[in-house]
C-alpha cells in the first residue's frame, strides 16, 4: 500500500470515496474477483482527471469499472487502482428526440424513463444488465439492435484528462468493439437520438423481450452475459451445445444448460474454475468444429 497515493486519493475525492483491499466480487455480476488494492468512486470529471493524473504520477495501474457485468476478474485481484463510475456518474435528460447520459447510468434504468418519454430505439438495450458507458465501449448488441443504431455523439476522456467528443461514425463501432479499446479512451456520457414512438407499443416489445430473456437465458445464476463472441457463420451457444459441453462443470463454474453461450456461476466458483473451463470449451469446440471462440467477456487481473 502506497501512503502516499492513497493521501492523495483521500485528497481528490474524500475519504468515504476511498476504499482499500476491496474485494471484486461485490462489484461484478459474476459475483467473482479478489480485491482491489484502492477501490475509488470519483463524483465528477474533474475528480476522475485528478485521479487518472495521480495514478500516473505515482506509477499505478488504473482500471474503470461500470456495472461489472462483463468482466471475469481474477482470484488474485486488481493491482493498483479500480475507478467505479457507477453511481456517480449516472444523470441524464431527455428532450425531445434527443437523450443525453454520463456513462455510469444503468441501461434498464434508463430504458424506463426513455419508454416513459415515448421515444423507441432503445427497447434492445433496455435489458441488457450494465451501465452506458460499458455499452457504448464494446458497442453492446441485442435482439437485432447495437449502440451505434442510436449513438450520435460521444463524450470522452484520454488518459491525460484532456475532454474529447466524437461523432458516432468517428467511433468505429464494429461487432462488440469500438474506439474506445484501442485508444485507451474513457467513456464520460453519449447523446442518443432516437425516434418518436407509441408508448404503449414500446412497453410491449420491452416486456416481450424480457420475457424472451428470462425464458432463454439463465438469469437466476451470477454470470457475465454472453460468454463468447458470436464467430462468423455460426452461433456460440450452439456450437458448445452440439459439442455436448451443456451442464460441463469446472468447480461452480458451469456451461448452462438453458443457454450453451453463457458460464454460470452455481456457487463458490473461482476465476480459475470459470478461465479453465473458458479454455475447455473453445478447445473442444475447436477439436470438433474447427471453429475458433473468442472470449467476449473481458478478463482482468493477474492470471
Amino acid at each position: 500500500m502506497n501512503q502516499n497515493l492513497l493521501n492523495e486519493l483521500y485528497r481528490i475525492v474524500g475519504e468515504d470515496n476511498v476504499l482499500t483491499d476491496e474485494l471484486m466480487s461485490k462489484h461484478t455480476t459474476f459475483r467473482i474477483g479478489g480485491p482491489a488494492d484502492y477501490f475509488v468512486m470519483p463524483m465528477d470529471v474533474e475528480e476522475l482527471s485528478q485521479v487518472i493524473a495521480s495514478c500516473r504520477a505515482f506509477k499505478t495501474p488504473f482500471f474503470l469499472l461500470g456495472h461489472g457485468s462483463n468482466i471475469l476478474v481474477s482470484d488474485k485481484g486488481i493491482t493498483g487502482v479500480v475507478i467505479s463510475l457507477y453511481k456517480n456518474f449516472a444523470k441524464y435528460s431527455i428532450e425531445g428526440e434527443t437523450v443525453k447520459a454520463q456513462s455510469g447510468v444503468m441501461l434498464n434504468k434508463l430504458g424506463q424513463d426513455i419508454r416513459d418519454a415515448g421515444l423507441t430505439g432503445f427497447e434492445f438495450a433496455s435489458g441488457i444488465p450494465g451501465t452506458l458507458g460499458g455499452a457504448v465501449m464494446m458497442n453492446a448488441g441485442a435482439y437485432g439492435g447495437e449502440m451505434k443504431d442510436i449513438v450520435e455523439k460521444v463524450s470522452l476522456m484520454d488518459y491525460d484528462g484532456n475532454l474529447v467528443e466524437k461523432t458516432g461514425d468517428e467511433m468505429d463501432f464494429s461487432y462488440r468493439h469500438s474506439i474506445v479499446e484501442d485508444e485507451d479512451y474513457i467513456v464520460i456520457g453519449a447523446t442518443l437520438k432516437l425516434k418518436k414512438g407509441n408508448a404503449s407499443e414500446i412497453s410491449d416489445k420491452m416486456k416481450e423481450l424480457a420475457l424472451a430473456r428470462k425464458t432463454k437465458q439463465p438469469l437466476e445464476y451470477p454470470s457475465a452475459g454472453s460468454t463468447f463472441k458470436r464467430p462468423e457463420g455460426y452461433y456460440a451457444g450452439k456450437l458448445i451445445m452440439d459439442a455436448g459441453l451443456a451442464g460441463y462443470c469446472v468447480g461452480d463454474a458451469c456451461v448452462s444448460e438453458k443457454h450453451c453461450g453463457f458460464v454460470i456461476n452455481k456457487g463458490n466458483a473461482s476465476a480459475e474454475d470459470v478461465l479453465k473451463l473458458i479454455e475447455h470449451v473453445q478447445k473442444t469446440v475447436y477439436t470438433q468444429f474447427g471453429v475458433e471462440l473468442s472470449p467476449e467477456v473481458r478478463i482482468v487481473g493477474d492470471f
